[in-house]
């Protein structure tokens, strides 16, 4: 099964638009047709958007929901350690961690919303791709 790491601007993506991209990579996910790395500083992430209750004013997922759609989530997700920090010096320092969760956790692609950011890097991992939603969803088609 595929390993990835779905971003937060993904995962915001996915339940703030009920069409999507980034909503149908989140149910390939939790049909277990993917496998999503998640570890501590990702977890942390995903944690303070959601607590970020002016942000969910326009959302159809009351609180409760959205915690219920995290929990779903994370019971089919991968919890990954991260023991060792490359530091890839991305443009958007919180990034880093993204980086480094997949290349802990062996994971093919991050899917995200921001690519540009995760190319200028100082390290280049070659076996991690970065894509957004669509792309991801597009590579998958037969």
């Amino acid at each position: 099964m595929q390993r990835v790491v779905i971003d937060t601007n993904v995962f915001v993506s996915a339940i703030m638009a009920p069409a999507g991209a980034p909503r149908h990579v989140l149910r390939l996910a939790l049909r277990g047709e993917i496998a999503p790395i998640i570890g501590n500083a990702l977890f942390c992430e995903y944690e303070d958007v959601l607590a970020r209750d002016a942000l969910w004013d326009k959302c159809l997922l009351d609180r409760g929901e959205r915690d219920s759609l995290t929990d779903a989530l994370m019971s089919v997700s991968i919890w990954m350690p991260v023991y060792f920090l490359w530091r890839p010096n991305l443009v958007d320092e919180g990034d880093n961690h993204v980086l480094e969760l997949a290349v802990a956790g062996g994971a093919e692609v991050i899917i995200t919303a921001n690519k540009r950011d995760f190319r200028r890097s100082n390290l280049h991992f070659p076996s991690v791709r970065i894509e957004s939603a669509g792309e991801f969803l597009e590579r998958r088609k037969p």
